[in-house]
């Protein structure tokens, strides 16, 4: 949970060809899920982040090299993010077929996102933290968790003033409160859920690996 990789990491062959599959594997279900996308209007918006944040890591990518680990974890939400930005987070398949077992009033794969947001995407973020900061101890589990509820606030922010901004006929899709006054607040909640429960597990195996070390196992 620990083996981030140096500077020098990066000429790998083993890292350079899983890393070269991860991306492969987003930029593929990426063009599969621009072919018709439910609302062209609204996939453009959702996409806008997501491929920001996939421009940025290959950019840096030679300077900051993140482990194959935060690379994995970021594919597979940013895997959820590109299928619901397909359909629109109220309309995904999965989230209608949650919704008509278990007779609840609305589609929840948005909730399953952002809970997938704080548990998949605080890991990377300590691995930033921690070896730029740099941070150790308890704080180097608060203070991502930390950071990851105040981006998913930023990020419901910038939602709405697209929204507002590019499109407002868009804004119930995009936004997809699917009429909960209170969407922006429990996506934080859920957000901070997966954060806080990322972080309990990267303790967890943190200290198991350093029994192990010491008991020389």
């Amino acid at each position: 949970m620990t083996a981030w990789p140096t500077r020098q990491g990066t000429g790998d062959v083993r890292h350079t060809r899983l890393l070269a599959a991860l991306l492969g594997w987003y930029l593929l279900l990426w063009a599969v899920m621009a072919i018709s996308p439910l609302d062209r209007r609204d996939w453009f918006l959702e996409n806008i982040l997501s491929v920001a944040l996939v421009a940025v890591l290959a950019v840096t990518y030679r300077r900051f090299p993140f482990s194959l680990l935060s690379y994995g974890l970021m594919t597979v939400f940013l895997t959820l993010h590109t299928v619901a930005a397909h359909y629109t987070y109220s309309e995904v398949p999965a989230g209608s077929l949650l919704k008509d077992a278990m007779a609840l009033e609305r589609n929840h794969f948005d909730r399953v996102a952002h809970f997938a947001f704080g548990l998949l995407m605080t890991y990377p973020l300590r691995e930033f933290l921690v070896r730029t900061v740099p941070l150790t101890g308890l704080w180097s589990y608060v203070l991502p968790a930390a950071v990851l509820l105040a981006m998913s606030g930023l990020f419901e922010i910038i939602e709405s003033w697209v929204a507002q901004i590019v499109s407002p006929e868009l804004g119930h899709a995009y936004l997809g409160t699917q009429g909960d006054i209170w969407d922006a607040q429990q996506d934080m909640t859920v957000a901070l859920c997966g954060a806080i429960l990322c972080m309990a597990v990267t303790a967890i195996l943190h200290r198991l690996s350093q029994s192990q070390f010491k008991l020389g196992i």
